[in-house]
Formats: structure tokens, sequence, C-alpha cells
């Protein structure tokens, strides 16, 4: 069992979203344990069925417990998206404050669609992703987690399972989330695009390429980029621009939540990452953005995560906002020696936006500075970034 970074909250109802495996229900058996809250797993297809046909049992149990002597007063219901309708018994009894809830969810978009109850603030949100390297500690391998990804139950194999582990879940993903609850109609183009976003992972959404590669128009793309969103299968990167209007004219980054899962949607389970190889290079600026991603949400942050590129096809690889006055401008490479030329081109890219400092994160043990620019171990750049 993993020690996690997020707290959730005991005295008040939360909702905890999280894509599938990143380990919500073990994580909610520690702070609410069967004996001490009533438990409602609706991924047990008895419990789904009966509350999908009559939601108000709900109702019939919880006045039950009220009547019991020593009465369990949180209630733990698992994969709440399975039956949106129970939102509404839910908030009644947030509103008479007999009951707390905590609620897993490993999709929101079924709660959209089906215009659920969000209880209206009488719930916080919380959100769980795979593990990140603080979580991990002493047991944490870089070449691991650029192999197999972080999720809970992936770590902990041989490698062997590990990439059955990962097939598996990519079409569990495909079964479960997306077919079974019917978020789209035909199911060949958009495996095809799970494929092609895995591939193009962390690259600019060109839509229109999408497109015409998965055999659907622009607006089915749109819509499926949506779908790994509120699926919590990934995130999209905006662009960075100090004017909010033409951030929204550029098209985004997409990155996928966990790399292993990447690597399992784009056939490359088998294929070793060399360092110094571009594909090593590649995964590594992955897991950087992710752990900086993760941590953020994790830790209830209101910053804000973009990139740039100029008109010449220069790039910093991620800006983070900690608000107007204050932005950390990042290069992300996996060398573990620093190239002063890499350093020099990326400080004259970054000296350009205002109230930015200039981190240079790579594998090299040795801090460093040159210029406006600190060169550390991404570790280590990691750890000041949120100082």
């Amino acid at each position: 069992m993993f020690p996690r970074e997020l707290t959730l909250s005991t005295t008040r109802s939360f909702f905890l979203f999280g894509a599938r495996g990143t380990g919500k229900s073990t994580l909610l058996e520690r702070v609410f344990p069967k004996h001490d809250a009533l438990w409602i797993d609706l991924l047990a297809p008895d419990q789904e069925s009966r509350f999908a046909l009559h939601p108000e049992s709900l109702a019939v149990i919880l006045d039950e417990e009220i009547m019991r002597k020593n009465r369990k007063k949180w209630v733990v219901i698992d994969e709440i998206q399975k039956v949106p309708a129970l939102l509404g018994v839910v908030h009644k009894y947030i509103r008479e404050k007999k009951f707390n809830f905590a609620m897993t969810g490993s999709s929101a978009r079924k709660l959209k669609r089906a215009q659920a109850d969000m209880l209206a603030g009488r719930a916080s949100l919380f959100e769980l992703f795979p593990l990140n390297h603080l979580e991990l500690d002493d047991g944490f391998s870089l070449e691991k987690a650029l192999h197999r990804g972080t999720l809970p139950e992936a770590w902990e194999l041989t490698p062997e399972e590990c990439n059955r582990y990962l097939r598996s879940y990519c079409n569990v993903y495909l079964k479960e989330e997306v077919i079974s609850e019917q978020l789209i109609r035909k199911i060949m183009p958009f495996r095809n695009f799970l494929e092609l976003a895995a591939i193009q992972n962390a690259q600019i959404i060109n839509y229109s390429k999408f497109a015409k590669d998965c055999g659907v128009d622009e607006n089915t793309v749109h819509t499926y980029f949506e779908i790994l969103s509120d699926t919590l299968l990934g995130f999209e990167l905006q662009p960075f621009h100090l004017s909010i209007r033409k951030r929204q004219r550029r098209n985004s980054k997409f990155y996928l939540f966990d790399i292993g899962v990447t690597r399992a949607l784009s056939g490359r389970l088998d294929e070793k990452l060399v360092p110094h190889s571009g594909s090593y290079g590649f995964a590594f600026e992955h897991f950087v953005i992710l752990e900086i991603h993760r941590l953020v949400h994790t830790r209830e942050l209101d910053w804000k995560l973009s990139y740039l590129l100029t008109k010449d096809g220069n790039e910093i690889d991620l800006i983070i906002e900690k608000n107007p006055q204050k932005r950390i401008a990042l290069e992300i490479k996996s060398n573990d020696k620093v190239d002063e030329a890499r350093v020099s081109s990326f400080a004259r890219l970054a000296q350009d936006i205002p109230h930015t400092e200039m981190l240079f994160l790579s594998c090299d043990k040795t801090p460093m500075r040159f210029g406006k620019v600190s060169c550390l171990h991404w570790k280590e750049g990691i750890k000041r970034i949120f100082a």
C-alpha cells in the first residue's frame, strides 16, 4: 500500500475523481474503513442494477441506518457515474445534515450528459492520479516509470505481467468506459483515434489530420478528445500568450495521463527506451510534465500550465503561471550532462516573457547556472517549483 499525497476531507462530503486503477477505492478504504462507513459499490452488477432501477431505495437504506443505535455517519458510493440519479437522494441527505458522502468516479461525462445534480457546491472535488515520485519515495525508479508508468498495480508487477495488465487496462477502458456507457456510436474510428492520440501524445493537436486518419469529421475528433478528458485519460496543455483571447485561437497539446497506458495504446510496450535516444527524451519530458500536473492538482494550486511555440518553430516545454507576476519557464531534457548551447537557446526564448524564472531540468545531478538560467536535476527542480 502506497502513501498518497492527497488529503481527503473527513468533515465534508466530496467527489473523488480519477481514472480507473489510480487507487481511489484503496484510498477511501484507508480513510473510511468498511466497519465505520456504509459502502455502496456500483461496480458490482447487482448493486448497479438495483439502484439504476430504483434509486429511491438508497433513501430506504439510509433511513434504516439512521434508526441504528451506533449508526454510521459516512456513506461511500463507488463509481457514482454508473447511477447519476442517486445524486438527487444524496443531495437531500446532505442538505438535511444526516450523512456525509464520499463519492468516487472515473468519468464526469455521464454526470454532465445526464445533467445530474452536482450538489450545488455542497460537495468538494478531489482528483487522484497515478503515483508520483514523492509517493514512491525510495522505491522510485526513473527507468521503471518511463517503461511502465506509475499506476499502482502496474508498479508492483513483473515486466511480463505489467505488459499484460496495461494491454488489458486499455481494453477495459474501451469496453467499460466508452462502449458500455454509450459515449460513441462507432467503436472502430474511436479505437483508431486512441492509437493515434497515443502516438501523437504531447504534440500540438492537428484536428484535420486526426479526422482524415480516423475517417471522421473534425467535430467528431473534438468530441473524442473531450471523451478522453472527461474519462480522465488525459488533459490539454494550452498554448501560452499574454492575451487570453489569442490563447484560445491556437491549438493545445494533449497529454495522456500515464506513460505505461500511452505505450500500451501506441503498441510500444515491447520497445526498450534507450537513454539519449529521441523516444527516451520524449518519454522523459512526458514524465516530468505529468509529475508537475499531478502535484499542482493534488495540492489544489490555482496555477496555469501552458507551452510556448514561436513563429520560428522554437518551443518552451512548459510555462507555469503561479500568478500574473510570477512565472516559471521550463526546458526539459533527459541528458545526464547539461548542454550549454541548449541552455543559451532556451534563455533567448524565455527572456521576453515578463516576470519569469528560467529552469533547465535534466538528469545532470550537478547544479549549474548560466546567466539567468538555473540548471537542476529534475527532482531538485520540482522541489524548487513547489517550495
